[in-house]
């Protein structure tokens, strides 16, 4: 036996609609607004801004392409997890878990919680001590809507997603029939301090990579979806697309809306776009960047501990994780666990948005082990029926591996502190590994 399974199973809830909504929401947050203003400081041409977003897009569709195959093979929960682990051995998907539990999306919930609470704080004059309560608040509200019931958890994500989007969309329309900047696409690229286009290029896109990063976390939720051989894929897929036009419209805006050298020097980039236009255009974004926050904050807080539960089911965590309530049908105590570390990470944790830089690294390179896996899976389970096929096998995975390693190398070259932070932890959860392995051997 391995792990905890006894007791009831997660309730399948989650349709394409939902799922396709956790997709978007879990990319868009807080980046948006803030990624441009750095993109622009590094390329200044608009053109290339436009076509560093634009190439952004296409590297995320090509990985929702690669990851849908693998979401239409194995509809369970816990998603990339469980790719990695029939790919590469328990090692690897303990790995991946142990990073998304101990730093990505705990200390994510941690940033966003905070953000939330800021910007509210902006509105509402909320002192340092009120915005860390706040957010504190906002991590035990989104952590019982979840424990709740998954359709709650679900109705959560629409709603909130659906404002966020309606936000960026009157920003769009804002930038787009109101502003005033016609933009020179001719501009000549002027790279900074005698940079060349490629070098420049590449660094820039970190952050748009980073902006776009969140679309396999409806692949997480696979063991509560309605057909999820099929809902999975097309969810990932559909959320890479439409984050990829939302992202390009907006920056057109931004451009329609400030002079470059004004977008890349700004702290408050929507906020000062707007306000161009808008009188009251500070309050209104900060109000839409709450909303976007705790949309993400719940969305998270919804999809990660479902890595934790599939790795207790499979004996290489604490077995109490693979409980589900027998009422709620959630696993209770992986979204407790995720959310009591997260509020640690806020309160005495005051350096966890680095650690999230730290890590960025290690998850890049799962991505490119999991787009891997392709090619295994291809060879291994070749008469397993496929309810879905990436398009333009082998290239589509193989852009995606290969854009995956240019960005691993360039954050080793660029920022070793980071990347070798990020190898540090991965070698300290291997004691744990070794402990959970010989349980789970001794069980057996």
């Amino acid at each position: 036996m391995s792990g905890d399974r006894t007791g009831p199973d997660l309730k399948k809830e989650l349709r394409l609609y939902g799922l396709t909504m956790i997709a978007i929401g879990s990319c868009i947050g807080s980046g948006i607004f803030l990624t441009p203003s750095q993109i622009a400081g590094h390329l200044e041409a608009p053109l290339m801004i436009l076509v560093v977003w634009a190439v952004g897009g296409i590297i995320t569709l090509t990985g929702a392409l690669t990851f849908a195959e693998l979401g239409g093979l194995f509809p369970q929960a816990g998603g990339v997890y469980v790719y990695l682990r029939q790919a590469y051995g328990d090692l690897f998907g303990f790995l991946y878990g142990w990073a998304y539990l101990i730093v990505i999306t705990s200390g994510a919930n941690a940033a966003l919680s905070i953000a939330t609470a800021t910007y509210l704080g902006y509105i509402f004059h909320l002192s340092a001590a009120g915005i860390k309560l706040a957010a504190v608040v906002f991590l035990f509200v989104v952590t019982g809507i979840n424990i709740l019931r998954v359709k709650a958890a679900e109705v959560f994500t629409n709603v909130f997603t659906g404002l966020k989007l309606l936000g960026i969309f009157a920003v769009i329309g804002v930038g787009l029939f109101w502003g005033k900047i016609n933009i020179n696409f001719g501009a000549a690229f002027q790279g900074k301090e005698g940079g060349s286009l490629a070098g420049v290029f590449g660094i820039a896109l970190i952050g748009v990579l980073w902006s776009y990063g969140g679309w396999q976390h409806a692949s997480f939720v696979a063991g509560e979806a309605r057909n999820a051989q099929r809902t999975i894929p097309r969810a990932m897929v559909l959320g890479a697309l439409v984050v990829a036009v939302v992202y390009l419209l907006t920056n057109l805006a931004y451009l329609r809306l400030l002079p470059v050298d004004v977008l890349a020097a700004s702290d408050s980039l929507a906020a000062d776009a707007v306000s161009t236009i808008v009188p009251f255009g500070g309050v209104l974004v900060a109000l839409i960047i709450a909303v976007s926050c705790f949309g993400t904050l719940g969305i998270y807080t919804l999809s990660a501990p479902r890595i934790y539960y599939a790795m207790a089911q499979d004996g290489l965590f604490f077995p109490t994780l693979a409980r589900v309530h027998p009422r709620f049908r959630t696993p209770v105590y992986a979204i407790l666990v995720q959310s009591i570390w997260a509020v640690f990470l806020l309160l005495f944790w005051g350096t966890f948005e680095d650690l999230i830089t730290y890590v960025v690294f290690t998850d890049w390179i799962f991505f490119g082990l999991t787009a891997a896996s392709i090619f295994i899976f291809r060879r291994r389970l070749k008469n397993k029926p496929r309810p879905y096929k990436t398009p333009g096998y082998p290239f589509v995975p193989f852009i995606f591996i290969s854009i995956t390693f240019l960005f691993v190398a360039n954050a080793l070259i660029e920022k070793p502190k980071h990347a070798w932070a990020g190898l540090i932890l991965m070698v300290a959860a291997l004691p744990f590994y070794v402990f959970f392995k010989r349980k789970k051997s001794s069980r057996e």
